[in-house]
């Protein structure tokens, strides 16, 4: 009889400890799963999309039914349609919204916005704006374009941009929009630029663009003084690549991501330029104007807001010229002053943030 008692103890005890075993290694396989949410930021430059209404304070006089281009309501309707189709697919192949929020350039004015935002494809996202009227003379400005679901700003302002010459004189180029707001409750900070182009050579007018880029950087250290994991992005058609002295030297931002300290930048869009991918094109040779840098704090895990994850060029073989002289190109509205009916002569670029969640 003990010995029975003693056999059904010890058997007790054995299948005690196989479910204890099997209940730790639940609880251990529990806390190690997680969750995360995704967003996805971007820019665009929309190839000059003008209204088809003369506005006399810039020199709009080409994008008019009447003017060299015969830009007509149609062609405007075509063109919205083309963007919107673009826009509409960006970063969807992680996220079924899209783009939370993306800088453009080229854009006339806030109406034209908004004939964007109304068409089919990107009405169910009900995107606003953040625009303000810049000084260039042929009135296309940047602005900041985000989903009320996933973006509120908070505050934002035109930074104007002067140039001084030795000789005194100046030139004024279009405002840096600065933003701050709140990505899903996570604070942020956008600059969206439009630097000054090539045109005269690039040495020349690196001048007018280093000075952009130092712009971006005072503002930068003035944010991370206050909080050195500051999330900062700075986007836009840049008009210069990544190794140019305007991005790696004035901002100072470094192509790996262990590179990267407090106070630093991070551009990921180096990877690509330095494998010959570019968003633009010209005299068969590529560049990658379109850029988005981002700070240290975006790349520092230091509290559980978003991250940085990973970066995409989007050149998917129907926003290129398939045959031509431009083979491979982007598929650009117009070909010199002839209509071709393409999107924009360049690609969109987008990144992915993550954050863990509960």
């Amino acid at each position: 009889m003990i010995r029975f008692l003693f056999i059904c103890s010890f058997l007790a005890l054995n299948l005690l400890v196989c479910f204890a075993q099997k209940t730790d290694a639940k609880s251990t396989q529990s806390t190690a799963k997680k969750n995360y949410k995704v967003a996805a930021i971007g820019f665009y430059n929309l190839e000059n999309l003008y209204d088809t209404e003369n506005d006399t304070l810039i020199s709009d006089e080409d994008f008019l039914p009447t003017g060299l281009r015969l830009y007509t309501d149609k062609i405007y309707t075509e063109k919205r349609h083309q963007l919107a189709t673009v826009i509409s697919q960006l970063a969807t192949e992680t996220t079924p919204d899209g783009l939370a929020l993306f800088g453009v350039a080229e854009i006339e004015n806030r109406k034209v916005l908004e004939d964007l935002a109304a068409e089919p494809e990107l009405a169910p996202r009900s995107y606003k704006f953040v625009h303000y009227n810049s000084p260039d003379r042929r009135g296309i400005d940047v602005a900041l374009a985000y989903n009320p679901k996933y973006f509120t700003p908070i505050y934002s302002r035109p930074v104007s941009m002067t140039y001084m010459y030795e000789e005194g004189s100046s030139r004024r180029t279009r405002d840096i929009l600065y933003v701050k707001g709140l990505l899903d409750g996570d604070t942020i900070h956008v600059m969206v630029n439009h630097w000054p182009s090539r045109g005269g050579g690039e040495a020349v007018t690196a001048p007018f663009r280093n000075a952009c880029a130092k712009q971006c950087r005072t503002i930068s250290d003035s944010l991370m003084a206050n909080n050195q994991y500051a999330k900062i992005f700075i986007m836009g058609d840049l008009n210069d690549d990544p190794e140019s002295p305007s991005c790696a030297q004035f901002i100072g931002a470094k192509k790996k991501k262990e590179e990267v300290f407090a106070n630093g930048f991070y551009n990921p869009m180096w990877k690509y330029f330095e494998n010959g991918i570019g968003t633009l094109a010209y005299q068969d040779s590529w560049s990658l104007f379109d850029q988005i840098m981002i700070s240290y704090g975006t790349l520092a895990k230091a509290d559980k807001g978003y991250h940085y994850l990973k970066t995409r060029i989007f050149n998917e073989p129907f926003l290129t010229n398939k045959t031509g002289r431009f083979k491979g190109y982007p598929f650009r509205t117009y070909a010199g002053d002839t209509y071709a009916g393409g999107y924009s002569d360049h690609f969109p670029v987008y990144m992915f943030l993550v954050k863990e969640t509960n």
